[in-house]
């Protein structure tokens, strides 16, 4: 990762402002609802009927025969970012998801809905550096990204027997990312360069979970959660460009493209995680996930400077999670808390120099609000408010082509997070008296 920066201007699009979006497909988005937020994203083994959990799609069968789920939510993000001697603040919202479950038939629950799945937001600027051999001349070099990817979901769970249920998503994955790097003479009759990389993507996802529940008495039980993401190619295009020109004439100095076909792949990605119930009052989880991003085909600029899809470009991403949640015997309000580790996908230096991975982890709390004057907590409109801080560590090699040295950007990041659960009683029937 080459970074020649003497000032960094950070942007604010899809809800990310950070150098680190510019790998891969960009900065991954949480696959978290509002229940889960302030349990550092633990879901595998939860299983509510008055909760949305897209990450295990086994879970949908849990929800009654009466009940309709929409779910929306909502991200304030303040980030920092340090690199060197280089500080920046930044702040930005976003709309994280929007979702909606229901009962098909007994035993059978549907859930559809949109989620973020990657964020690409980046300005990297350099001062006015003089051109070595000629210091009347000066450079500025520009890395600027945007894009990203969104998920729009189907999916079914159904309880097979009292304690195993199984589910699937069927998704589609949409959006596109464009990088660029430019760097410009202050002389106008000098040829000035901008090298981009950009891509639309289109593709299929699927997704499928099982929950199996170990009952330990009349009111306590463990629910082991266990899904799975299957991998494939992607045939879309890959596209490098690189225009020539001159300020003063605004006249081409030549231009080029080239274009992968099949350019990319996606993980196989395997989760598995359980949860121990004790009663309605207290939920613990924990969860582990791996996606096998190194397997995949990725495009990149190889030595000799051909535009080539290759494997080995990207990190596995491996990450941990632990949550609770405890409800007081009020029942009025539910409080949450977890944290997270993970490593990173994203693999910052293609060279033997070091062999630190990126790494990221966090801390969360949170609380589930009633927000509707009803006597049965369960079936009521619920407000779900959780602040989590996270801290990344990303390793790069700076000035790899005259003195190479290994640096870190650091990124904090504190964000609130509201989501909005209305519980509707659709299917209800009514009796006349």
């Amino acid at each position: 990762m080459m970074l020649l920066f003497a000032s960094l201007t950070a942007t604010a699009q899809n809800g990310v402002n950070s150098p680190y979006s510019r790998y891969g497909f960009g900065m991954q988005a949480e696959r978290s609802m509002g229940f889960n937020k302030g349990m550092g994203g633990v879901a595998q083994g939860f299983r509510d009927g008055q909760i949305i959990n897209v990450a295990n799609p086994a879970s949908y069968s849990a929800v009654d025969s009466v009940t309709a789920l929409f779910d929306l939510g909502l991200t304030l993000q303040n980030g920092n970012y340090e690199m060197g001697d280089v500080r920046q603040n930044a702040r930005n919202t976003s709309l994280d998801y929007a979702a909606f479950h229901f009962r098909a038939t007994k035993g059978l629950g549907i859930a559809m809905g949109i989620l973020p799945y990657t964020n690409i937001g980046y300005l990297m600027k350099s001062n006015n550096e003089p051109l070595a051999g000629n210091e009347d001349i000066t450079t500025i070099y520009k890395y600027t990204g945007e894009g990203g990817l969104h998920q729009a979901f189907i999916g079914a769970g159904w309880e097979v027997c009292k304690p195993l249920s199984v589910g699937f998503n069927g998704s589609f994955l949409f959006g596109d990312y464009t990088h660029a790097t430019s760097m410009e003479f202050s002389d106008a009759a000098a040829y000035s360069q901008i090298r981009g990389y950009k891509a639309d993507i289109s593709t299929w996802m699927a997704d499928f979970g099982v929950q199996f529940t170990q009952p330990i008495n009349k009111t306590d039980k463990f629910v082991l959660g266990i899904s799975y993401g299957l991998g494939h190619n992607v045939n879309n295009r890959a596209i490098r460009y690189t225009e020539t020109y001159n300020t003063s004439s605004t006249v081409s100095n030549g231009n080029t493209i080239d274009t992968l076909k099949n350019a990319f792949q996606l993980p196989h990605t395997f989760n598995v995680g359980v949860t121990y119930y004790k009663g309605t009052k207290l939920q613990m989880g924990a969860d582990f996930e791996l996606q096998k991003w190194s397997k995949c085909k990725f495009p990149v600029q190889d030595a000799t400077g051909n535009y080539i899809s290759a494997k080995d470009q990207l990190n596995d991403k491996i990450r941990i999670a632990l949550g609770c949640s405890y409800t007081p015997e009020s029942k009025r309000i539910q409080y949450k808390f977890g944290g997270y580790y993970s490593k990173s996908y994203a693999k910052t230096d293609q060279s033997v120099m070091k062999t630190d991975k990126p790494y990221e982890y966090g801390l969360s709390a949170g609380v589930t609000i009633p927000i509707a004057n009803r006597n049965i907590y369960y079936n009521t409109p619920k407000l779900n408010l959780s602040i989590q801080w996270a801290h990344s560590n990303i390793p790069y090699v700076s000035g790899a082509n005259t003195t190479p040295t290994i640096g870190k950007l650091t990124e904090n990041y504190l964000r609130f997070c509201v989501g909005l659960t209305f519980s509707e009683r659709w299917f209800y029937k009514y009796k006349m008296e």
